[in-house]
């Protein structure tokens, strides 16, 4: 199997391209960095490095630089979300130009505890907080692969190994400062979970499998139901009379982008009672509108 391995020269990715290297063929393995020139000379210096530790262990290395702060701005997104963009899309492209197998990213067990705790303060529902999947695809890339071997691997670990076979990688100075909201979790309410539970990293483990699960369990009750999209036109009536219509509903409107305020304002008129004749919910990219008995969605003109 032909893995991209994604190394940034951090320690976690380094930990990950170390492992590998240990156990797979020079030449069933490359390395894919991406500079996307947010940290001047660092940026430049974290490609050295990673250019020179593929050069010791034979390892083919591809590399790309993005302008990521033109990008957001042309896109109107986070620096954050352009950079996930950009990488994602390259990495799909190297595996489809030279033949690789799959993509391995470093996220590992903090990680997806910090993605766990972003989602549920944006309020994103059951798919949101159940975590990251070790095997998937690429965003954006129905047919390329996507791995995350680090997942069960907590950064202390990474750190203990790291540190005690002697192996160095680059720190970037931007993790320690809480500009970013993953910053604050990581290192402001992190720190304080341990406290109370030294183990919360196991627990929260535990609990994003169990809500992985339970979400499976939801989504083929929703496939079930066979409810139209709004497109097509939702019968109220008949929605209310099936169990969680609320949550059904919820799923319904997931792809409009309704704020949590605005669809909440959707539940209580429905719950009322009251009839109604024709009433609009707007949210950035959608309009949702009751005609008769009927709920329906078209894109904002």
């Amino acid at each position: 199997m032909k893995i991209l391995l994604a190394v940034s020269g951090g320690i976690d990715s380094m930990y990950m391209a170390e492992r590998y290297s240990r156990t797979a063929k020079p030449s069933d393995l490359a390395v894919a960095h991406c500079n996307f020139r947010l940290r001047g000379e660092e940026s430049d210096g974290d490609e050295a490095f990673v250019r020179a530790w593929c050069a010791r262990k034979g390892i083919e290395m591809y590399s790309a630089a993005f302008d990521t702060a033109a990008c957001a701005s042309d896109s109107g997104i986070s620096i954050e979300m352009a950079a996930r963009e950009l990488r994602y899309a390259w990495f799909a492209e190297l595996c489809r130009e030279h033949g690789f197998d799959a993509v391995a990213v470093a996220h590992n067990a903090n990680d997806n505890a910090e993605t766990m705790m972003l989602n549920l303060l944006r309020g994103t529902g059951g798919k949101g907080i159940q975590g990251m999947k070790e095997e998937g695809l690429v965003p954006g890339a129905a047919d390329v692969k996507l791995l995350r071997p680090l997942l069960r691997v907590s950064r202390e670990e990474i750190h203990r190994f790291m540190t005690s076979e002697g192996l160095k990688w680059r720190e970037d100075h931007t993790n320690a400062e809480n500009i970013y909201k993953r910053n604050k979790i990581r290192n402001e309410i992190f720190p304080l979970f341990a406290q109370i539970n030294p183990a919360f990293l196991k627990a929260l483990g535990r609990d994003m499998a169990h809500l992985g699960q339970e979400h499976e369990i939801a989504e083929r009750y929703f496939r079930s139901c066979a409810l139209p999209s709004l497109e097509a036109g939702l019968n109220l009536r008949s929605l209310m009379t099936l169990d969680s219509w609320e949550w059904l509903l919820f799923r319904l409107c997931e792809p409009y982008n309704l704020s949590e305020e605005t669809f909440d304002k959707l539940v209580a008129l429905l719950k009322s009672g009251r009839t109604i004749s024709s009433k609009t919910f707007e949210s950035p990219t959608h309009l949702l509108y009751i005609k008769g008995k009927e709920l329906y969605a078209a894109p904002r003109i």
